[in-house]
């Protein structure tokens, strides 16, 4: 892939950037406080306000065309440069990476012939990587630039499995390396060798220790700024949804599977898989009974946040990057974005909320590090794990532009609701109005299944809001609360006091874990309190008065049968084995679907020239998304499957359309759209 440098217009936001920010003058200030007053929630039209590029600019770091990089991982070298291993095996050492003074980068390529490294460390001038069976220490002892030492520091057993992922090394402040061993794939995850689903740590001589297990797909790990350790975690069998966990020595994460090595020497975990419940209710309430198991301190709601989280990244800038200082920032590789986190702890454990932050990377987010004058270097790939960014691989860096952007700063759990800070001063009268703000709660199912809908959705309401003085927290009261659930906290009518905008990100997703204990706040008076939410709609039958789309039995008329039986199986690829069929107008169809990988898909059969429409809006149906199976209300949208889980199949039936012409066929589970595509093609019956 041949990338020519841009350094005047670089901003890669796929659709162009919205209009610049507008100065409001008094009227139009006026304007808007009017419908603030009026419609707090709703506001005024989204268009005309700042977007996320208007504050951190992604800026393309130019790849010679015949260099595929893949990236697996990435580190700092001494005077800035950047070394990336690469998913073909390659190590190389890239300088000026932040494209200082205009000029281009220089590669140069350190190693090759490796298998599959997923991760890559520099300690005492040697490179350490995580090949797919080893940690090798590479050295350069002639001072050529190439490596000519490749030494084998630790060798994990492997069964072939081409799912038995290794990721790391992560090195202590000891000197030890922590490393990451994902699970193998027959069907479901499975722990086919010894260690998969563990978190070890490695000395330099090849010492092993195995500090926890319950892991699935643990594809980063990294200390957040108090030094404590975080790891990244994929939906899967046992996952609910992406998430972030604290990981100590002895932690079971929730995947049972590794568990069958628990009786080996050194394990610091007794558990076994028989004791792991596989019923279905949250995970929290599992917690209370196995006490091993540590529940993630914050949730990533799965197609809303993202769908695969890859890389961390600790804000050690100290205000270089903006206003986010210590919290953690989170890629996810399917949706191709970065996503943000603020932590606390209550009762001695963490929990914390989840935001997003930039969106509209040019491949899949994988691997995050901080370069020369605080930008953020992003290396990507998509090759076997789509995204939403089209190219198969990148690095660009995140630029903050130097103004402050108007967010929600932290949250924070109180014993009667919710504490938000702001980045910058709020409108008194919009902030401390409880219309401004939505609460929903809900969680996971806790089971062997892969993922999970989401569960006990239900809204909590915000009775009383108070301001501080200087406009940069409002403190909730909140009636609904419910420990262990994910709280979704929308602030969509607060404004900022000196221009009224909107935030620029309105929502937040917090893992309230624990409710602190403490004084609630003393409301005087009557409180201004909203009507009582009202129950969620369309949980119960979310496709009231679309049978017709989305038909599952023979219908009764079809007394011969179908007259066309079309079959479509999704890929490991994430594609379709049929790229396109042709059906008779108005003759009846009979569609199967058959779902054997390992994620979650859908087919929807759409109107010509609306499939990209349709796909947007499954993407902003938020936690309505999993109710419906990602299907949009949309008179675009013709016919439809279920949502289809692992090893899942279903057939509809239709009549097709008596006009002929090209009719798209979709997948709408986040992420899937650009490239599970096929075409319908109806033509004139003989």
């Amino acid at each position: 892939m041949s990338k020519t440098p841009n350094f005047l217009e670089s901003d890669n936001v796929r659709g162009g950037d919205p209009s610049p920010p507008m100065h409001v003058g008094l009227k139009a200030l006026l304007s808007l406080l009017t419908i603030i007053l009026l419609s707090p929630v709703a506001g005024p039209a989204q268009s005309s306000f700042p977007a996320e590029s208007d504050y951190y600019e992604i800026v393309d770091i130019p790849i010679p065309g015949d260099i595929v990089l893949e990236v697996g991982g990435m580190d700092i070298l001494p005077g800035g440069r950047l070394a990336v291993c690469t998913r073909r095996g390659e190590v190389w050492f890239i300088e000026n990476p932040a494209l200082e003074n205009g000029n281009s980068p220089e590669y140069h390529l350190f190693a090759e012939g490796l298998h599959e490294p997923l991760g890559l460390s520099y300690r005492n001038d040697a490179v350490y990587v995580t090949q797919r069976t080893e940690i090798t220490r590479l050295t350069d002892s002639d001072g050529d630039g190439r490596a000519d030492d490749y030494k084998t520091v630790f060798i994990r057993p492997v069964s072939g499995n081409y799912h038995e992922y290794f990721y790391g090394p992560l090195f202590t402040p000891s000197g030890d390396m922590l490393v990451t061993v994902n699970l193998a794939w027959i069907g479901h995850g499975a722990s086919l060798s010894e260690w998969d689903g563990w978190m070890l740590r490695v000395s330099a001589d090849g010492e092993v220790e195995p500090l926890a297990s319950g892991l699935r797909s643990p594809a980063a790990f990294a200390y957040n700024a108090s030094g404590d350790l975080f790891y990244a975690e994929n939906q899967g069998g046992w996952v609910g949804s992406g998430n972030l966990t604290h990981l100590e020595k002895g932690d079971f994460a929730g995947n049972p599977e590794g568990l069958r090595w628990s009786g080996l020497p050194g394990s610091p975990i007794s558990l076994t898989p028989e004791d792991i419940p596989d019923s279905g209710r949250p995970m929290h309430e599992i917690a209370r009974e196995v006490p091993e198991l540590k529940v993630p301190s914050v949730w990533f709601p799965h197609g809303v946040m993202g769908i695969s989280t890859s890389g961390i990244l600790a804000d050690t800038t100290g205000g270089g990057f903006g206003p986010f200082e210590g919290q953690l920032f989170v890629g996810d590789q399917g949706q191709s974005k970065v996503m943000r986190v603020f932590h606390e702890k209550v009762k001695g454990e963490y929990q914390g909320v989840a935001f997003p932050f930039r969106d509209g990377f040019e491949s899949g987010v994988f691997r995050m590090k901080w370069g020369q004058a605080h930008s953020m270097l992003v290396g990507m790939t998509s090759r076997g794990w789509a995204s939403t960014g089209e190219e198969p691989y990148g690095l660009q860096q995140l630029i903050w532009k130097g103004e402050v952007p108007f967010e929600i700063k932290e949250v924070h759990a109180r014993p009667d609701g919710f504490e938000l800070t702001f980045t910058k001063p709020v409108e008194r009268s919009s902030a401390r109005d409880p219309a401004s703000y939505e609460i929903t709660g809900f969680t996971y199912h806790y089971h062997s299944r892969y993922g999970s809908d989401i569960l006990n959705r239900e809204p909590a309401q915000v009775t009383h809001v108070e301001v501080a003085e200087d406009g940069l927290s409002a403190r909730l009261v909140v009636e609904g609360l419910r420990e262990g659930y994910v709280h979704e906290i929308k602030a969509g009518g607060v404004r900022q006091q000196e221009t009224a905008y909107p935030l620029l990100h309105a929502v937040g997703y917090y893992t309230l874990n624990n409710i602190p204990e403490g004084d609630s706040l003393a409301v005087d008076g009557v409180e201004t309190a909203t009507d009582p939410p009202s129950e969620v709609p369309g949980k119960d039958n979310p496709f009231a008065g679309e049978g017709h789309k989305h038909q599952t039995e023979l219908p009764e008329s079809w007394t011969g049968g179908p007259d066309e039986v079309i079959t479509i199986e999704a890929t490991s690829d994430m594609e379709f084995d049929v790229t396109g069929f042709e059906v008779q107008a108005g003759s009846r169809v009979r569609l199967t679907v058959n779902n054997p990988t390992d994620l979650l898909h859908n087919l929807l059969v759409v109107r010509p020239d609306s499939l990209e429409t349709v796909a947007q809006k499954a993407l902003n149906m938020g936690l309505k998304g999993p109710d419906r199976g990602y299907v949009p209300a949309s008179d675009n949208v013709l016919f439809f499957t279920s949502l289809l889980a692992a090893g899942e199949s279903e057939s509809i039936y239709f009549t097709a359309p008596e006009t002929t012409g090209e009719y798209p066929y979709v997948c709408t589970f986040p992420g899937h759209w650009q490239t599970m595509q096929g075409i319908m093609t109806v033509i004139q019956g003989k």
